[in-house]
């Protein structure tokens, strides 16, 4: 299977399963981080059997069986709650706040979790289900054992959390290619990129004022960033009131996905023109400029690292944004794009010709692309 699958399948499955995603994503790594103590806890005992000339016939399949399930319940305890709160009005707190009550969280559930294995381990009825022989459990082994767990949880904790942020940076699918350095040396990939600038954006910007200028930019990147999935995209970058997002060739073009991602952004203001209109004054609109074609790929940097795209097709694209006012349309898209992403009965489009962008040597044709509800 080539190496570019890999992504492309988890941004497929997390765009169509969110919250299984997510949350078998928290289990996978705490069965994976209990399965680690049990394995530890054993060597140790082997350890101690080996420099004490002891035996302790320890049920390592009992304890193992007691670290998968202690997992699963955590891994979607955590995960049911960090994703819809992640979603709600929660994770527009600061920072700071939401780590302390994530980890307030995170105790409770984890005494919930130290008490149910209490009772598994002490009740008559369940403890030979998870006897082993050799070591008896008293008042004080396991306020031992809870000291244990709790430091090794809140280790766990950090470089978990650590690894969902860099996750979240990155997109679903990224992060495994980085960590066995796909893009260490420059690599070709098609892409296709949409650059979307807000409209009037000087004038906006005079008439809020820069705080709610910037809050203003925040809502509408949040709300993008909610058609994100459904439409398989990615962002590539914010850079002031524009926004960059890409697809891989492959998935923009699936379902018209890259042209409808523009007018699905368009409904979601309208949709919400309530809040804008009540908050702003007036619903933001968005131009945008559509191309596709070869870019190189590489990780840059070594203080703050981050994947980089170069290439023609990211100037083209921003250059046919840019004359999205001198032809007065809100949305243009290069003919090589339309010719490969096919026709659409919804979709409605006007030549604009053959132009010379700026810095180019080469003319291009651009049409304006319209998208019909029914």
């Amino acid at each position: 299977m080539p190496k570019f699958e890999y992504t492309t399948l988890a941004q497929r499955y997390t765009a169509r399963f969110p919250l299984l995603t997510y949350v078998g994503t928290q289990v996978n790594f705490w069965i994976m981080a209990n399965v680690l103590l049990v394995i530890i806890l054993n060597l140790q005992q082997r350890i101690i059997d080996q420099s004490l000339n002891t035996s302790i016939a320890v049920k390592f399949e009992s304890i193992l069986l007691i670290a998968i399930i202690s997992g699963i319940f955590y891994g979607i305890s955590l995960g049911l709650s960090g994703y819809y709160l992640d979603r709600s009005s929660f994770g527009k707190l600061p920072l700071g706040e939401i780590i302390v009550f994530k980890a307030g969280g995170s105790l409770i559930l984890l005494t919930i979790l130290l008490w149910l294995l209490q009772i598994l381990l002490f009740n008559s009825s369940t403890a030979s289900l998870f006897y082993i022989p050799g070591l008896i459990f008293n008042e004080g082994s396991w306020r031992y054992l809870i000291y244990l767990l709790l430091i090794y949880y809140f280790f766990m904790t950090l470089i978990i959390s650590f690894i969902n942020q860099v996750n979240r940076k990155y997109g679903p699918g990224v992060l495994v290619p980085l960590l066995l350095g796909r893009y260490r040396n420059p690599r070709e990939e098609e892409r296709i990129f949409m650059f979307m600038d807000l409209k009037s954006s000087t004038t906006t910007a005079e008439r809020l004022g820069h705080l709610r200028y910037s809050a203003f930019i925040r809502d509408c990147y949040g709300d993008i960033n909610e058609i994100l999935f459904p439409f398989r995209a990615q962002v590539y970058q914010y850079v002031g009131d524009e926004i960059v997002v890409m697809w891989p060739a492959s998935e923009g073009l699936k379902n018209h996905f890259c042209i409808r991602f523009y007018f699905a952004c368009q409904d979601k203001f309208r949709d919400r023109r309530t809040y804008y209109t009540k908050t702003y004054g007036f619903i933001p609109e968005f131009k945008a400029g559509l191309h596709m074609g070869k870019v190189t790929a590489v990780e840059i940097g070594e203080i703050k690292k981050d994947i980089a795209y170069h290439g023609d097709t990211l100037n083209t694209a921003a250059r046919i944004q840019g004359v999205c006012n001198e032809y007065n349309k809100d949305f243009i898209v290069s003919d090589c794009l339309i010719e490969r992403v096919g026709e659409n009965r919804r979709m409605t489009t006007e030549d604009l010709g053959m132009i010379l962008l700026r810095g180019k040597t080469e003319k291009v044709r651009i049409l304006s692309v319209g998208w019909c509800v029914s």
